[in-house]
């Protein structure tokens, strides 16, 4: 029988992070682990991987990543495979202390600032990321980071291949679709839609110039056109996509963020899985776990990582979900109550998810089998700059609460 339980967070004065000694942490618990308090975590953090024999002591560079040359990103960024790709062959090698019980699957952006990808690596056991561009397998791109250790053969795609043009996708669109326009695939998919203004001020450019237009006009159309992957509706018209057209290239059920306003959505699923790319990764699942899976779902969202496994046909036992969003809680209900017969745990805050809440609920459901989500990219990503703090950032900070969660679910599950 179906059950959908939200649990109250524990108030930030009352809750903590475990083993004091393991972390060095003082006082109440962090409110955004940054500066000292995210410092300390880190130097905790040597000491347990010190305790497990990890690759992180001896003469490795600091953790924080700041003396570190950018990662390099693989060209094509395709990862370790894709799905029909028997050109390529990958072998990897996890570090003992990264292999499971539990699986995990961590997610961000590859483009991040310098040193931050060796940090994440580098707590989360040495894993060498895999970096995939989704429009290797649809037709817009995403350029994101993985960090897991499941496995990577005998992967398989969701069927059917989603499109991966343009065209393939919207087809009605190449009725009006200029020669001078050379685009197949849409670019990533941002937040946020485009003016009304400046769909306007291109579509007077385009009626006060000749067919085809100077290529100073056809420049600025363009490079409005990628930035904002605007599509022709008419003669020299354009517009942003529609919810309903983002949902279908990032691999969501029609109507899955309907119910909720149109800036909600386009902010619900420009922070969203790529469905057929973590799919794919997650399809090893399928076999392994034949009755069924506890999740542990951090940063939730709505729930990119649940439709994913729902779409392979993995079911879903218990899913605990941690996602501080009320519009992203209220669609991820919304789909869980129509598509599920689990049972479904909601926390609204990752700060309240403490070490012993974790043992709790690995002792309710003996374990979890995957622990996944994706930490905010705010500080990570954007064209503004002065945001791009790194894993200094109070949002992007989060990811420490990734690791320590992963870590207090393999203590925890070590101890049973």
């Amino acid at each position: 029988m179906k059950q959908i339980w939200l649990l109250p967070d524990v108030a930030a004065g009352d809750c903590h992070y475990g083993n004091l000694s393991d972390y060095e942490v003082t006082g109440s618990c962090f409110d955004s682990l940054g500066g000292r308090k995210r410092a300390r975590l880190m130097e905790g953090s040597k000491k347990k991987r010190k305790r497990y024999g990890g690759a992180a002591q001896g003469n490795r560079r600091p953790l924080d990543g700041s003396h570190e040359e950018p990662m390099p990103l693989p060209n094509p960024m395709v990862g370790f495979n894709l799905p029909n790709d028997r050109l390529r062959s990958v072998t990897r090698r996890l570090p003992q202390q990264a292999i499971g019980p539990p699986f995990f699957y961590y997610e961000n952006v590859a483009l991040a600032p310098k040193g931050v990808w060796a940090t994440i690596s580098r707590f989360l056991y040495d894993i060498e990321p895999e970096f995939v561009d989704s429009k290797h397998l649809c037709a817009a791109a995403r350029k994101r980071g993985y960090i897991h250790n499941l496995p990577i053969e005998n992967r398989f795609p969701l069927l059917p291949l989603p499109p991966k043009t343009i065209f393939e996708a919207f087809p009605h669109y190449k009725k009006w679709w200029p020669s001078w326009d050379p685009r197949r695939q849409l670019n990533c998919l941002q937040t946020s839609m485009s003016s009304a203004k400046l769909t306007e001020r291109i579509q007077c450019a385009l009626a006060s110039s000749g067919n085809p237009p100077p290529k100073s006009v056809q420049k600025y159309v363009m490079d409005e056109c990628r930035k904002w992957n605007l599509v022709w509706v008419g003669k020299n018209k354009v517009a942003h996509l529609e919810p309903d057209e983002v949902e279908y290239l990032l691999g969501f059920p029609r109507d899955h963020t309907r119910g909720v306003g149109k800036t909600e959505r386009f902010k619900s699923l420009g922070n969203s899985f790529q469905v057929d790319t973590v799919a794919y990764h997650l399809s090893v699942l399928k076999d392994m776990y034949p009755n069924g899976v506890n999740v542990l779902s951090l940063f939730t969202g709505i729930g990119g990582g649940e439709v994913a496994l729902h779409r392979l046909g993995i079911h879903m036992r218990t899913v605990v979900s941690v996602e501080i969003g009320e519009v992203n809680r209220r669609i991820l209900r919304g789909w869980w109550d129509q598509t599920q017969t689990g049972t479904l745990i909601e926390i609204a805050d990752v700060k309240s998810l403490t070490d012993d809440r974790i043992a709790t609920f690995v002792r309710r459901f003996g374990g979890f089998d995957l622990v996944i989500g994706g930490s905010p990219c705010n500080n990570l990503a954007g064209s503004n700059r002065h945001h791009r703090d790194g894993l200094e950032g109070e949002q992007s900070a989060l990811f420490y609460h990734y690791f320590r969660i992963v870590d207090a679910v393999k203590s925890a599950m070590g101890r049973m």
